[in-house]
């Protein structure tokens, strides 16, 4: 088994900072700062899926370890666990624990986990510490970081939920060698966001690399803790997202109206498919608009093309619904402003930017010639 020394990446956000620790193998490395913490209990959540693959293991090293570990709360996999209901249940499955106010609630699994026991860590006694433990490369380089936490509403992604910082991230890059490969492709997209936002250099290096960021070679390590390091960065200037925090969100504008309309059904489209569909749209209108050169748009679409992800809305299964239908869906977007909407553009490959009031005529005409393209 091959163990790496792990990366930290720091999260100084005073007295709510904490480290990521990166790694191959580094379970053991992430238990000894679990025990830093002083819990005398833990609460861990996690997915059915999740469960079966590395649920016992990760327990019986916490108890080996002298950290007892209450039975697993398990949710169902998938984006539907993120609502009203499952909260709800899972925070009374963390309550009948009996784990206190300074114990410790371990979210194990991929985003819909993180941010579902997340938000119950957030909510539950008002107020517990929790830790990461992403089992997805999107969730590695994403929605571990940075204490978003939330569930879905009928009337758009990731509409209820709280800002609540983990105490720790453990991103142990060897479990994502059990992911399935449309898993691993949706989230090399956020992989790549990164670049696409502020480092043109980065983007490059993940064109060269990505084979062996999908292997498991140092490469992903690498991968991993560049896009935490990217994140924490902008987490650190912008805790509550009232600034340049929105940049984050390059190409979710489009992928979270997808995802509203396909109604979440992971089936037809994963979030990072999403997100990959609204990268390339992002860059394709930047384009249009005259912002960023066609040649920029079309680098752009090409690589996410190479490793497998999709990059119009006609790849789509079962469609992606009418012009209307997704402009709807994108009033309800966070972003939106006294009604206006809110796009995250480019002017080049790294060079993001926050656009404001965009007319939403320009808006729908693009729309609609992305669907006749």
């Amino acid at each position: 088994m091959t163990t790496s020394k792990p990366l930290i990446v720091p999260v100084p956000l005073g007295a709510r900072a904490y480290d990521i620790l990166v790694g191959r193998n580094i379970l053991g490395e992430g238990v000894e700062q679990i025990k830093k913490l002083g819990v005398r209990k833990v609460a861990l959540v996690t997915d059915e899926n999740v469960h079966s693959l590395h649920a016992e293991r990760i327990i019986k090293t916490l108890a080996d370890n002298g950290v007892d570990v209450a039975a697993p709360v398990v949710v169902p996999a998938g984006e539907s666990s993120k609502s009203y209901a499952v909260l709800a249940k899972t925070c009374d499955d963390i309550l009948a624990t009996r784990v206190e106010r300074g114990d410790l609630v371990i979210a194990l699994g991929g985003g819909v986990v993180g941010d579902l026991a997340g938000f119950a860590a957030a909510i539950v006694r008002r107020g517990m510490r929790f830790v990461q433990m992403p089992t997805s490369l999107l969730a590695q380089v994403d929605s571990s970081v940075g204490g978003k936490t939330g569930i879905n509403s009928s009337h758009g992604k990731n509409l209820v939920g709280a800002f609540h910082q983990p105490s720790l991230v453990i991103a142990d890059t060897a479990i994502l060698d059990t992911l399935p490969e449309r898993e691993l492709r949706a989230g090399y997209a956020e992989v790549i966001k990164y670049g696409l936002i502020n480092s043109e250099r980065f983007f490059f290096w993940c064109e060269e690399n990505w084979q062996q960021i999908f292997a498991g070679g140092p490469e992903r390590d690498e991968a991993v803790a560049h896009s935490c390091r990217a994140k924490a960065e902008v987490v650190v200037r912008d805790e509550f997202e009232n600034g340049d925090r929105a940049l984050l969100n390059l190409g979710h504008t489009f992928g979270h109206a997808l995802e509203r309309i396909v109604k979440y059904d992971n089936a037809r489209l994963v979030h990072g498919e999403a997100v990959a569909i609204g990268l390339a749209q992002a860059f394709r209108f930047s384009a249009r608009l005259g912002l960023c050169a066609g040649q920029d748009a079309g680098r752009v679409e090409a690589h996410l093309k190479s490793v497998g992800l999709p990059t119009r809305l006609q790849d789509v299964p079962g469609g992606a619904g009418s012009v209307d239908a997704i402009l709807d869906a994108m009033t309800q977007d966070k972003k939106v402003k006294a009604g206006t909407l809110t796009f995250i553009l480019a002017k080049g490959i790294g060079k993001s930017f926050i656009a404001h009031d965009l007319n939403k005529a320009d808006v729908a005409a693009f729309l609609m010639d992305e669907w006749n393209s």
